[in-house]
């Protein structure tokens, strides 16, 4: 009798430690909802926007947020692109989300030469890593490997999906 409650007990310990060890991995970092997308008539309008917007955010923490900002927008941009098979503007869009996202961690840097407590923006961009990192590895799995992409008048591109969604991955982990 004994050993049979030793066995469920393990049993149980065993579905908690499988179930619940995924649930640690994930961050709650929420990403937003996708804005205007290539295509749109306002689309021009938003690009325009985001560098009118780009100097409204001032100072250092004002241009960590505005930077972590146009990584997540782009990032959610490149997703919803690439799960159309739009290859290369979802490939544009992670480039910019890279670039953006590469540009946060500076003005932490700076704002703490200055003295400024950056230890709640250090954990959000670590959240914001680990959100990042989990949709790009969702995404590597769903992608080709590479595309050719072949305009009507023009030369054919490679564009190398893993590769840059591996390099996209590895930037995000140095914040983690």
């Amino acid at each position: 009798m004994f050993a049979k409650h030793k066995f469920i007990i393990v049993i149980i310990i065993f579905l908690f430690c499988v179930l619940t060890s995924s649930a640690f991995a994930k961050s709650e970092y929420v990403l937003p909802y996708p804005s205007t997308m290539p295509g749109s008539i306002f689309y021009k309008v938003s690009l325009v926007k985001e560098k009118v917007m780009q100097y409204w955010y001032f100072g250092n923490f004002g241009q960590f947020f505005y930077n972590l900002k146009q990584s997540d927008k782009y990032l959610v941009e490149a997703k919803t692109l690439f799960e159309y098979n739009q290859y290369l503007l979802g490939f544009q869009a992670l480039q910019k989300s890279n670039k953006y996202f590469l540009k946060t961690k500076p003005y932490l840097i700076k704002a703490q030469s200055e003295g400024k407590d950056i230890s709640e923006n250090s954990n959000m961009l670590s959240d914001a890593a680990l959100k990042h990192a989990e949709v790009l590895t969702d995404l590597e799995g769903q992608l080709p490997e590479s595309f050719v992409w072949t305009p009507e008048r023009d030369k054919p591109t490679n564009l190398n999906l893993k590769k840059t969604i591996e390099e996209s991955i590895k930037i995000r982990e140095r914040y983690l």
